[in-house]
């Protein structure tokens, strides 16, 4: 009997285990069904390192995940949605930036405030967009002397 407990006692343990790495991927990946936000819209020239779940921040502070990613056929953009934060007010005049976290680190989307008294509202599209920069091409462009010296 005392080895039929301990099958059931570490089955246990496993499962517990196994679910608990499944809500944590869910998180991670923005499947969380957390609806504490309003979605708006962007359409970037390059999305490089950005795809659903990438962290939208605010002065360095999460504030809301990218929810889809799509390619414009019509204008080969990538128009993107985002969530925000139900309390946080996002200014009409305010960019957004694909930014990197570093050398080695990876992109986020980052919302650059604008001074505007007037707000977004949900599904509305931000038109001030910067798209990523590629590390290569400006690495390419500075070994080859690609640069005006005049």
């Amino acid at each position: 009997m005392s080895q039929n407990t301990t099958e059931v006692l570490a089955g246990g343990f496993v499962l517990a285990a196994a679910l608990g790495f499944a809500l944590y991927a869910g998180q991670v990946a923005g499947l969380s069904a957390a609806g504490d936000g309003y979605e708006l819209n962007a359409s970037f020239r390059s999305l490089e390192g950005v795809g659903v779940g990438t962290d939208v921040r605010l002065a360095g502070v999460k504030v809301g995940t990218v929810t889809g990613v799509e390619l414009n056929p019509e204008t080969f953009r990538a128009d993107t949605r985002f969530s925000v934060l139900e309390g946080i007010l996002v200014p009409d005049d305010s960019a957004v930036i694909i930014s990197s976290e570093g050398l080695l680190g990876g992109n986020f989307v980052e919302l650059m405030p604008g001074g505007s008294p007037f707000n977004f509202e949900p599904g509305d599209e931000v038109l001030d967009t910067q798209g990523a920069v590629s590390l290569i091409s400006l690495l390419v462009k500075f070994v080859s002397g690609g640069g005006d010296d005049s």
